[in-house]
């Protein structure tokens, strides 16, 4: 049971507060962390953004996770913790998927600002067309994600003996980098950044990249959105307006290209 966390907020109760308080997730990168100076990473940036157009300030809150993005919802947007936590004007990094907005009726879904893909990168300027291309060359990759199942089904399982497997994206994204694996599969966002960071060195790696294909187990391209309460829906309207009129006029172009991210507009944008 929540000890009185203060309810979300309409639109004009947020123009008023002079604040809008957006929810982050941890652990994110590129999208979002703690870095050595606060939160940082693109939906930081984007967050900034939209306050600014609203005229308000932005109050970024880095958040662990839950099981679920409905544990998500719950926890930050309509029902709080124990702690009795202010919750949550809006939360970015939202799968916007009809489905997860129909079994949550407590948020609306906002506009979608950008299209993940799951992709590979391998080493070397070859023109990569295809995974058949890959080989016997291994692949990078963290266990039990998403580019992981793809990967175990794609091409019939084809792929599957030249998997090698990390605790996480960073370690597989080190060994890709140090030479011990031939390709790195992942979020393509997530590859591009690594590759951004990794090209400051003396020696930048030069890679193909190519989308992995929808095994059916999971989806290779997913909109990215954000999520407010129900009786915020004035809010998202203004918050989607906000966003796209960033997409329109090239400033989130700018704010993924600013870390090495390529800016995919979601389908139908």
């Amino acid at each position: 049971m929540s000890c009185g966390a203060a309810l979300a907020r309409p639109l004009d109760a947020v123009v008023a507060s002079g604040v809008l308080r957006v929810a982050l997730y941890s652990d994110n990168r590129p999208f979002s962390g703690m870095g050595k100076n606060g939160p940082e990473g693109i939906e930081v940036d984007l967050a900034r953004g939209i306050a600014a157009a609203l005229g308000v300030a932005a109050e970024v809150r880095i958040v662990e996770a839950a099981e679920t993005v409905d544990g998500d919802f719950r926890l930050n947007l309509w029902k709080g913790d124990l702690a009795g936590t202010p919750l949550a004007d809006l939360m970015l990094h939202v799968p916007s998927d009809r489905q997860l907005g129909i079994r949550n009726e407590q948020i609306v879904l906002t506009a979608p600002y950008y299209e993940e893909r799951l992709a590979v990168a391998l080493r070397g300027t070859a023109d990569l067309q295809a995974l058949g291309d890959l080989e016997e060359q291994s692949i990078a990759v963290a266990g039990a994600s998403p580019a992981d199942t793809a990967l175990l089904f794609a091409d019939g399982g084809r792929h599957r003996a030249k998997l090698r497997h990390f605790r996480d994206f960073d370690g597989a994204a080190r060994a890709f980098l140090s030479g011990e694996a031939a390709a790195l599969a992942g979020a393509k966002s997530a590859i591009e950044a690594a590759l951004h960071a990794a090209s400051a060195s003396p020696d930048p790696v030069p890679v193909s990249i190519v989308d992995l294909p929808s095994a059916g187990l999971v989806r290779a391209r997913l909109a990215l959105g954000g999520a407010v309460r129900g009786d915020s829906r004035d809010l998202g309207y203004a918050l989607s307006d906000a966003v796209g009129a960033m997409a329109r006029d090239g400033r989130l172009r700018a704010i993924f290209s600013r870390y090495g991210v390529t800016y995919v507009a979601p389908p139908g944008e």
